[in-house]
């Protein structure tokens, strides 16, 4: 099995990529949905809460989102706190997703999979990038999110450039879906040529 990790920052078409992936068979762990399963464990959430205070508290005792984004997406060291939280528990349950997977490659989505440190169960990376202002107008258009709100997301990830010297294949996504489908299904027969050359 090759483990591969598929990153890029908000608004490059990473799940984009993930879901191409997934028609082409491959066996997909997406880090957001651990995440979001990881703050349903009562222990996670309470330690959250006790951390951020009960302004991030629902009126049912559920967690707002929106207010812990508002939270540490304008304060660096209040984002770590979060991290220091939550990735721990997230990798703990990516690893055991990959031991019950029978596939010959598993792919791991996860936007912050180089600053989460995942480097040690990856084999290879695939890293999304495009072009900053189409990368700022997809997420206007598709998160409702204020200009201002979107450069503090942007800014709050590794930059692009910096994520280039961890990567195996960079895939630029800021052309049609057909030239995107057409380069992961290229990258796809590569990695497989090379399961079957260690084999």
């Amino acid at each position: 099995m090759i483990v591969v990790g598929l990153t890029g920052n908000i608004g490059c078409g990473k799940s984009t990529v993930s879901n191409i992936l997934k028609k082409l068979g491959v066996s997909i762990i997406d880090a957001d949905i651990v995440s979001r399963e990881i703050l349903l464990d009562t222990k996670v959430l309470n330690l959250i809460f006790d951390t951020f205070g009960n302004s991030i508290k629902n009126t049912d005792n559920t967690l707002n989102r929106k207010k812990l984004g508002d939270i540490v997406f304008n304060d660096e060291k209040e984002l770590i706190k979060l991290n220091n939280i939550t990735h721990p528990k997230i990798k703990e349950n990516i690893l055991n997703q990959i031991k019950n997977i029978k596939n010959d490659i598993v792919v791991i989505d996860a936007a912050l999979l180089i600053e989460a440190n995942y480097l040690d169960i990856v084999d290879k990376i695939i890293l999304v990038v495009c072009d900053e202002s189409l990368q700022i107008k997809r997420i206007l258009e598709r998160d409702f999110f204020t200009k201002e709100e979107v450069i503090k997301r942007i800014n709050s990830q590794m930059p692009q450039d910096k994520k280039r010297e961890f990567a195996n294949y960079i895939i630029d996504n800021s052309f049609s879906l057909y030239k995107l489908e057409d380069e992961v299904k290229k990258i796809l027969v590569d990695i497989r040529g090379d399961i079957k050359s260690e084999n």
